[in-house]
């Protein structure tokens, strides 16, 4: 009867014991002995072992085992045969043998045969499969560190052994899609090669090899990919206006690897951090921030500033202009509101004046030509062009002559400032 496979993991201190299954007399006749049970099947959790059970046998007969892939007698009896020290055998009053095999390796997958030395032979065959966690050969793999220049091709390699066979998985440490072929971007990608077509410096940082084959544990590799690039400087403004006495901040944004050497020119001399001068770099990866803050400008601050970045791939810069406006004004102007204020007030007055004097005059009799052109009568003697007075009894006629002169006065007054304004 064979048996069916048994996986152990592969460790450097491994053990695996294999039990010989039970062997008993008939109770009839009690002559030969025969496998009491079928094969079981048991693990050693800490040992990462497995140990088919086969059972024991009584007094005379001998059990012996057999590697039968090698054609390999290791046991018989109580005696090892084998040179190989790491197998051994025991047994338990005569009733249970074991087989143990220590620091298992690849070799030691096969079939193994538990034999009795009855009249006529009895044995049982089982197959161990010896398993191994995945290992990532360095050799055959793409090294720790790589460098490409821009729009170039690049293959990343990462080579694993183990049983069953790894699969291998490509990832990025930050989490960003893989771009494959520039046609399609995936988070995962499959096989042992990785090809990156006309990389760009979005694509620069870390990879991940992972091997897997459902033996614990995996492994991965990290691999960084540095894309080379000439410096490159974009300024947000390119004009500044400031006015004199305040501080100012002009900045310049880079981007080139390997690192750039950032610095500020003015008037063709390198501005060096002081009292005057506050410069700030905030890098991240790549990409730095570029800022020069003058303080308390003055007439000989302002010109070309120019923000400069190198590598060994080239050189770039960039230039601000920096300007002076005028001081903005705490107060608003009053110009205008001044004068139409006087406009105003000056209307205001003249009709003040103007009604005071309507009213005097309606107080007395002075004749003057409004006067005299309202009170004309039409009795008028239109040959001589004699005035002739009204009748003194006409007391209503009066007072609605003068009312309605009173009026024509103060109408004839708004006419006259309206003019004079």
């Amino acid at each position: 009867m064979f048996l069916k496979f048994i996986n152990i993991p592969l460790l450097q201190k491994s053990e695996l014991s294999i039990e010989c299954a039970s062997l008993t007399r008939h109770k009839a006749t009690e002559t030969e002995p025969e496998f009491r049970s079928l094969v079981k099947y048991a693990t050693d959790r800490l040992l990462r072992s497995a140990a088919p059970r086969y059972g024991s046998i009584l007094r005379s007969p001998r059990v012996a085992w057999i590697h039968i892939d090698r054609q390999m007698i290791l046991t018989i009896h109580r005696h090892v045969i084998t040179r190989l020290t790491r197998f051994s055998v025991s047994h338990d009053n005569a009733m249970t043998w074991l087989l143990h095999v220590s620091q298992v390796q690849q070799e030691d997958r096969g079939y193994y045969m538990c034999q009795v030395n009855t009249n006529p032979m009895i044995s049982q065959v089982g197959y161990l499969q010896v398993v191994v966690p995945p290992n990532i050969l360095d050799e055959e793999s793409t090294q720790s560190a790589v460098a490409v220049r821009e729009n170039q091709n690049i293959s990343l390699v990462c080579k694993a052994d183990g049983f069953p066979n790894p699969k291998i998985m490509w990832r990025r440490e930050d989490g960003q899609a893989i771009s494959v072929d520039r046609r399609k971007k995936v988070t995962v990608y499959e096989g042992d090669t990785l090809s990156l077509q006309r990389i760009s410096r979005t694509e620069m940082g870390a990879y991940l090899c992972i091997a897997t084959n459902a033996v614990p544990p995996s492994v991965s590799k990290r691999i960084i990919v540095d894309v080379e690039f000439s410096p490159m400087i974009w300024v947000p403004n390119q004009l500044v206006g400031a006015p004199s006495g305040t501080d100012v901040t002009v900045d310049c944004h880079t981007e080139a690897h390997p690192r750039a050497i950032s610095y500020w020119v003015y008037d063709n001399v390198m501005v060096l951090p002081t009292k005057k001068y506050a410069i700030t770099t905030e890098e991240n990866s790549y990409r730095a921030h570029m800022k020069l803050t003058v303080r308390n400008l003055q007439t000989g601050d302002f010109g070309n500033y120019r923000c400069i970045s190198k590598n060994s791939l080239g050189e770039t810069e960039g230039s601000i202009r920096l300007y002076e406006i005028p001081m903005p004004s705490t107060s608003p102007k009053v110009t205008e509101m001044k004068s139409s204020a006087n406009k105003e007030s000056v209307r205001r007055t003249n009709i003040t004046r103007a009604v005071q004097r309507a009213e005097a005059g309606a107080g007395t009799e002075r004749p003057s030509v409004l006067r005299a052109q309202l009170d004309r009568a039409p009795e008028r003697d239109a040959a001589h062009h004699v005035y002739r007075a009204p009748h003194p009894h006409h007391v209503s006629g009066a007072r609605s002559v003068h009312c309605w002169r009173q009026s024509f006065l103060v109408i004839m007054v708004f006419v006259q400032i309206d003019i004079l304004v």
